[in-house]
């Protein structure tokens, strides 16, 4: 199934939707911040199961407690409704954590 790039204006009306992303570059972007090193580990290993399972992958980076995630469909040249559900999949594990 082909995925589709979302214009500017769905990308717009859709970042409502996912509080503490924003658009930068032209990727969905969050940085998240964790109590220590365990918790931002945990977050990674604990969101690699499920990213794993969607076969859509992010572009993370960790530096202690720290996260940083930007999100883009390859496939499709931008960011597409696959990005924003990894985004809310991503929020939902890290409000377990923090």
């Amino acid at each position: 199934m082909k995925v589709l790039k979302l214009s500017d204006a769905e990308v717009q009306s859709m970042l409502p939707g996912v509080p503490g992303w924003q658009l930068v570059n032209g990727k969905l972007h969050r940085e998240y911040k964790f109590p220590d090193f365990v918790h931002a580990f945990g977050f990674m290993a604990t969101a690699a199961i499920a990213i794993e399972k969607m076969n859509h992958h992010p572009e993370w980076f960790n530096v202690y407690s720290r996260v940083v995630v930007d999100l883009t469909t390859h496939d499709c040249g931008g960011i597409s409704v696959r990005d924003f559900e990894l985004a809310r999949l991503l929020e939902g594990i890290a409000s377990r954590l923090s």
